[in-house]
Formats: structure tokens, C-alpha cells, sequence
């Protein structure tokens, strides 16, 4: 296994085959431009491609690349971007797949140093069907994205806003009075109650939008959409939440406060989050 810098007539300090060598995971090394320096046999193998498409940019036909929603990944140029302006990690899952044949995959993408250089370290691995709970990135009561992965979606979201002229929608649904009912029904209830509303929203809402449990008594929406305010794909949301559902014996219609903001892209994910809270309260 061998890396090779492509951007300079001499290959990376050997330390890096020192390091990968014998490694599971795929390492790449990319520009800030998203332009893969160094590799291993490990990436290419996990993605697909051959060392060589990787570090050129050569994509076969009937090779793609999604989220695990369906949606198109952003390209590694924006991700890249975004880590380096940030100067923070970002994860996400992402969908490899070629003649028929689909790798699930999780990327960790961080800011790093090389040569005097801004890179970007990306980490490959195979996703495991626990390696959401196992990295705290699933809310273990609901199975939805928690909010750390939410933060993750909602950045992408955002890139994707900022680059293709789209809009992105982050919805707040806020559960009334959850500790009462936990007070009368049982703790027990509430989480069921808490349950049946992620399936409602889960199966109620497109798939290719991202719903996830934002904290105790909170769940969030983020969407793509191409025009609009989001104020349909908020009443949607309100919709599908309070239809009537059986939390034991009882019949039970949840109390929901809900805000949304729609933004162009042009905001942070923290600024957006921040709006939507403050909303909520009013």
C-alpha cells in the first residue's frame, strides 16, 4: 500500500505508509478544493473506484455517490470547504454504489495540516448496522438522528442551498405539557408517546427530508425545497404530529408548538437552530 501526493513531483514523507499501512479504514487526503492528494487501497476498495479515479477524478458510468436519504452528496469541494472554514469535524453517512451493487459508508472529514498546508483528512469506514447508536449519533429511544447528527444534516443542507440555489427548511416541533402527561400516565407512556410521534413523522414525511429527535421534549425537520417560505412543509409536519394516536388506553392528541425558518444557505447552522428556538418561544 502506498500514498502518493499527485500535486508534487515527490511523494509524502514515508511516515504516511508508516502510519496507514495495515489500517481498515480508508484514508484520503484532499486540497481545499476537494482534490484527493493521497490514498489507500482501503478508500478505493470502499468506494468503489480505483486508486486512480480517486486521485484524478475519474468517475465510471453508473457509479454514484448519496446520502443515506437519497439525496445527492455534496461534492467534495463544498465539504472540504466547509471544514476548513469551520475548522471543526463534520461527519455523515454516505451511499457508495456501482453496477447494482450499494456500500454503505460513514466519512469523517477534518481539518488538518500538511506540508505547511490546509488539508482535509477523510476516514472511510463501513457502516455497521449499530454504528449510529455505537457513535451516540441515534437517539436510542426514537432511532432517529439525535442532534448531533441533525447539526451534521442541517450543515449539508445548507452547502447544498448555498451552491445549487435551493432553499433549506429547518421545522421545530415542541412537545406541550410532556412532563404532565409523564406525571399522570408514567414515564413509560411518555416514551411511548414520544415513539409513536417519530414513526408518525418518520412515515408521514418524504424520505428524502431529515427528522430527528432535537431533545427531550423536541423534534426537528430539515428539508430541501426549491421556492417557498416553508410554511407548507411546516403545517405538514404539524399535521401528521397530532394525529390522534392510543398511548395505552387512552386517546391521546398531542399539544404541539411548532416554528420553522427558511434560509438560503447564507447562515449558519447554529444561527438557523438559534432563530428557530427563539421562535419557539413567542
Amino acid at each position: 500500500m502506498s500514498v502518493l501526493d499527485v500535486t508534487a513531483p515527490s511523494q509524502l514523507p514515508p511516515i504516511w505508509d508508516e502510519l496507514i499501512t495495515g489500517l481498515t479504514v480508508g484514508v484520503l487526503l484532499t486540497d481545499e478544493r476537494g482534490q484527493v492528494l493521497a490514498t489507500n487501497d482501503v478508500a478505493a476498495d470502499l468506494m468503489q473506484l480505483t486508486k486512480s479515479d480517486l486521485l484524478t477524478g475519474a468517475r465510471p458510468s453508473g457509479w454514484t455517490v448519496r446520502d443515506d436519504t437519497g439525496a445527492a452528496m455534496p461534492d467534495w469541494s463544498e465539504l472540504a470547504g466547509q471544514v476548513l472554514r469551520a475548522g471543526s469535524p463534520l461527519s455523515t453517512p454516505m451511499v457508495v454504489e456501482r453496477g447494482g451493487h450499494p456500500t454503505r459508508l460513514w466519512g469523517d472529514f477534518h481539518a488538518v495540516r500538511a506540508q505547511g498546508k490546509r488539508r482535509v483528512l477523510i476516514l472511510l469506514q463501513a457502516v455497521q448496522t449499530d454504528v449510529g447508536h455505537a457513535r451516540g449519533l441515534l437517539d436510542p429511544l426514537t432511532g432517529l438522528p439525535g442532534r448531533a447528527l441533525l447539526l451534521d444534516r442541517l450543515e449539508q443542507s445548507l452547502v447544498r442551498a448555498r451552491t445549487r440555489g435551493m432553499l433549506t427548511t429547518l421545522v421545530l416541533i415542541d412537545v406541550q405539557q410532556l412532563a404532565a402527561f409523564n406525571t399522570e400516565h408514567g414515564f413509560d407512556r411518555g416514551d411511548e408517546l414520544l415513539s409513536t410521534l417519530a414513526g408518525r413523522l418518520r412515515q408521514g414525511l418524504p424520505d428524502e427530508h431529515t427528522v430527528a429527535r432535537y431533545g427531550g421534549d423536541e423534534f426537528a425537520l430539515v428539508a430541501d425545497h426549491p421556492h417557498g417560505t416553508g410554511a407548507a412543509i411546516a403545517q405538514q409536519a404539524r399535521r401528521v404530529a397530532t394525529w390522534p394516536m392510543r398511548i395505552g388506553r387512552s386517546r391521546v392528541r398531542p399539544g404541539l408548538r411548532v416554528s420553522w425558518v427558511t434560509t438560503n444557505g447564507n447562515a449558519t447552522a447554529h444561527a438557523v437552530l438559534s432563530r428557530a428556538e427563539q421562535q419557539l418561544q413567542h
